[in-house]
């Protein structure tokens, strides 16, 4: 008799716990919504249940768990402020405090989106950028700004399943807490704070490495032919390694191939531990699956993406038609329009690794340029901030204020001296020169230099790094000038009938110098 009263009881338990409302972790103390809109709130209780949502600021909303257990209200969000708190009730009453409203982004990308503060505190591999080190340790053990936020989705791929929910918690920026905010977002929040002076919570959503074909959502491949060839492929090849996948066997060829490595001169890189086939990062779908589903449709505000680096070497020629489609299929799932899609166009590098393609990389860097073409989008040039020896260079703080500037001037009315540097137009060949015209040249185009976080100054310098080439497709150094506000000739005395000029077309373009007299550099370019 007495078991059964245990047992009975533990099913009682069992039954109220399935019953009671529960939220994912983008719902919790400390969150940001975004301000003065309509936000979508979610999360799961007992199909059938009546959830009420509640809150200080005077918005309610109600709905009924569906079958699944699902539920989604829509709540109306109040002018930037707080802190707010919000109730809601089900079988059970959970009360989230500390709320704030404000401006909500989605950080996202591969490593030089997903390295934290922390991960630039490392001596510089050069000296001459240790003062970026230093500056960037003095942030974390000064900056206090409760009113800056930050929530990180764990790495998780998912290749056959959505996920709905993650571990996290919302932090602010404090001593204690801000090393692990991304540094490109920090910096990128930071800037909207002393501009907007408002809440703004950053989301971020990355991994470093991976490419942008697993940031993509299965139902986008299906939709399309092409697309769906090569993830249905993909997918096939994920079965036929995973059939052979024994986790036991791998990890003893790993520890024998790490004790022969340990026992070597160690020149030859360490041996990597060995992972089931169905949790790498890399194939298609697998980061919307285990990442971005989780934090759709949470109202933003609009995205910053800093990824490409790992498609310089893999798909390179598709990368405008992937970007084009993930921006595109992003703003379908969100439902929010064409909400602002910002990104940071690959910074300069030396590029010696065994692993880069050297002109792979400069072809993202076009790619990027060329996505522009969407609506509300824009792009923060950084080939005058990167480092020889280091692709995760360390001037952040160029970078998220480059970002920024995008967002002040387009979507917050703030009058910004410039917030792009020059951008290829149009040209013209005339009588063996290249009339080349430019947006974004600001108040004029100029020669200028940068030094770390100096901003750029004029110099009397000529152009550089200008090229040119005649039909036999033999590319020279070119004489390049400017003629006007924003027009520069190019041209070279043994190519007397040109058809096309190409600027900054390199992975590490050293000495590449033209910028608009605000201070932004001019984008690699090639008017083929």
């Amino acid at each position: 008799m007495k078991r059964f009263w245990i047992v009975l009881a533990g099913a009682l338990a069992a039954l109220s716990a399935a019953a009671d409302v529960k939220l994912p972790a983008l719902f919790s103390n400390g969150m940001v919504l975004q301000r003065e809109t309509i936000a979508p709130m979610w999360g799961w209780a007992e199909p059938g249940e009546k959830i009420t949502v509640s809150t200080t600021w005077g918005a309610k909303a109600a709905a009924t768990a569906e079958k699944d257990g699902t539920w989604q209200v829509a709540l109306k969000t109040p002018v930037a402020g707080g802190p707010f708190d919000i109730t809601v009730q089900g079988n059970n009453t959970e009360t989230l405090t500390n709320v704030l409203s404000g401006e909500v982004w989605l950080c996202t990308g591969q490593s030089n989106m997903d390295c934290e503060l922390k991960f630039f505190t490392k001596d510089a591999k050069e000296e001459k950028y240790q003062p970026l080190v230093d500056y960037i340790r003095n942030e974390i053990k000064t900056a206090n700004d409760p009113l800056l936020r930050h929530i990180a989705v764990p790495r998780n791929p998912s290749f056959y399943e959505k996920v709905s929910d993650f571990k996290g918690r919302w932090v602010s920026v404090n001593p204690e807490e801000s090393s692990g905010i991304t540094a490109t977002g920090y910096f990128f929040g930071r800037e909207l704070r002393r501009e907007l002076g408002v809440p703004v919570g950053l989301v971020e959503c990355t991994w470093g490495g991976t490419r942008i074909q697993a940031w993509i959502s299965p139902d986008v491949y299906r939709a399309d032919p092409e697309k769906a060839a090569y993830y249905e492929s993909e997918a096939a090849a994920l079965k036929k390694r995973s059939s052979t996948w024994n986790a036991e066997t791998a990890e003893q060829v790993y520890q024998e191939a790490l004790a022969k490595w340990e026992a070597s001169d160690k020149k030859d890189k360490r041996p990597k531990k060995p992972i089931d086939p169905v949790k790498t990062p890399y194939l298609p779908v697998t980061l919307h699956n285990g990442m971005v589903s989780a934090v759709v449709p949470y109202a933003i505000k609009g995205a910053i993406w800093y990824q490409g680096e790992s498609n310089s070497r893999y798909m390179t020629d598709s990368y405008e038609d992937y970007f084009t489609t993930l921006i595109q299929s992003w703003r379908e799932e969100w439902g929010r329009g064409d909400f602002p899609f910002y990104w940071a166009q690959l910074a300069n590098w030396d590029g010696r690794d065994a692993w880069m393609d050297r002109l792979g990389w400069v072809k993202v860097c076009d790619q990027q340029r060329r996505t522009l073409k969407l609506p509300n989008t824009g792009m923060a040039v950084l080939n005058d901030i990167g480092e020889a020896q280091d692709v995760h260079p360390h001037n952040k703080m160029d970078a998220g204020k480059r970002l920024a500037l995008w967002a002040l001037a387009n979507d917050y009315g703030i009058k910004v001296p410039a917030y792009s540097g020059p951008l290829y137009k149009s040209h013209t060949i005339k009588k063996g020169t290249v009339l080349v015209t430019f947006d974004h040249a600001g108040s004029g185009l100029m020669t200028g230099h940068k030094n770390l976080l100096d901003d750029a100054e004029e110099v009397n310098e000529p152009l550089q790094f200008f090229e040119i080439t005649g039909a036999d497709h033999d590319w020279k150094r070119a004489e390049a000038r400017i003629v006007s506000a924003d027009t520069i000739d190019v041209s070279h005395p043994d190519i007397p009938d040109p058809v096309a000029v190409r600027y900054a077309w390199s992975i590490y373009p050293e000495g590449a110098n033209l910028y608009n007299k605000e201070g932004l550099p001019a984008s690699v370019f090639t008017t083929e």
